[in-house]
């Protein structure tokens, strides 16, 4: 058993991970940050929540760029193929379930 207090979390470095669950190669991952990730493709389904903060979600649909801003409590899903890139604006939290080892 395990109880996470997100809001006091932080990490080293941005996009530091506490790992909380990984369930049959499914991991569950508490990340702080502020700064942005990179653009990326996950090899694998993902969810994106935002527990502090607000996130700037970039994505592209058919080549097109697009952008939401997520507060907290907003999920974003990135199916497969999905290429994302988050951008924090100021300190976030942020629980991400993907495929282990997804990038």
């Amino acid at each position: 058993m395990k109880i996470i207090r997100s809001k006091s979390y932080t990490a080293e470095r941005a996009w530091g991970a506490l790992d909380i669950a990984n369930m049959n190669g499914i991991t569950t991952r508490l990340h702080w940050t502020d700064q942005p990730y990179k653009w990326h493709v996950n090899d694998g389904q993902e969810v994106f929540v935002v527990l502090d903060g607000r996130v700037q979600m970039r994505y592209r649909e058919e080549g097109i760029e697009k952008d939401v801003l997520l507060e907290v409590g907003d999920i974003f899903y990135a199916s497969v193929g999905t290429e994302h890139v988050a951008y924090p604006q100021g300190a976030a939290r942020i629980l991400v379930i993907e495929s282990e080892g997804s990038v």
